[in-house]
């Protein structure tokens, strides 16, 4: 019995897949959150609470293949005030998936995601960028870490939809394109690889998703290959037009859908 048996979907289907998986790639080495197509298609094909389970390998094949090829810019004073905001938030939101259904969990994090674009977008026309990303140093800074933080951790754990989040602290900090990708992809790194433990227990991750997992994860390369000769060039302008863009359609499409 072959994997498309297993979970009773046609060929178009797993080319939607595919086309997911290959976009995720892109996502880790050029326009982060445009990933937020993938767990839309994902969520479309499978049932919505599985399709988190079997998104979550491939996103972290994409993590691995960011790391290296950007992990020479990552920011570590960043990734280390975040980190456990991400932890309260990771265990938030294993808490939430426990009791809400899936038109709870889509419309919450569609309105979030909407919100951070939104505050993003008024920040940038307000004030000047911060020159540095070591603005974590200050009061505000640590507040704004630990409140995005914890929206991080709970939406890359209820709908693996951290990315716009996080992209939209990263913006608002003032990172430059290569610091944002490299910090990003040790970040997504280090907490899907945590998640995978809470996704086990929920039942997300199985025999069958893995299975799966195997038949697509190849389509990753390409997309990261593509991506990263892409964001060489893109400009700093369009580079965060894009990464807001994306924002915008990730959370629009949760609630829509």
């Amino acid at each position: 019995m072959d994997t498309m048996t297993l979970w009773n979907i046609s060929g178009w289907e797993f080319a939607a897949l595919a086309f997911a998986a290959l976009l995720v790639g892109f996502s880790k080495t050029a326009v982060s959150g445009a990933n937020t197509v993938s767990l839309a298609i994902f969520a479309a094909v499978l049932p919505a609470r599985a399709s988190t389970g079997a998104l979550l390998p491939i996103l972290i094949a994409g993590d691995v293949l960011a790391v290296l090829t950007y992990r020479r810019h990552a920011h570590w004073p960043t990734l280390w005030k975040l980190f456990p905001a991400v932890a309260v938030g990771v265990v938030a939101g294993t808490l939430f998936l426990q009791w809400a259904d899936d038109g709870i969990v889509r419309t919450s994090i569609g309105v979030i995601l909407l919100l951070m674009a939104g505050v993003t977008m008024w920040r940038r026309r307000t004030a000047d960028a911060e020159a540095e990303p070591d603005s974590v140093a200050t009061r505000t800074g640590r507040v704004k870490a630990r409140s995005y933080g914890v929206l991080g951790g709970f939406t890359t754990m209820v709908a693996n939809a951290g990315g716009p989040v996080m992209s939209m602290y990263l913006l608002s900090a003032g990172f430059r394109k290569l610091g944002f990708l490299g910090t990003s992809a040790f970040f997504f790194l280090i907490v899907n690889v945590s998640k995978v433990p809470f996704s086990v227990g929920l039942g997300l991750i199985g025999g069958h998703s893995l299975l799966l997992d195997l038949a697509l994860v190849a389509f990753v390369v390409p997309g990261a290959l593509f991506g990263k000769w892409a964001v060489n060039r893109i400009n700093q302008r369009l580079f965060e037009q894009l990464v807001i863009a994306a924002t915008v359609v990730g959370g629009l499409q949760l609630l829509l859908r």
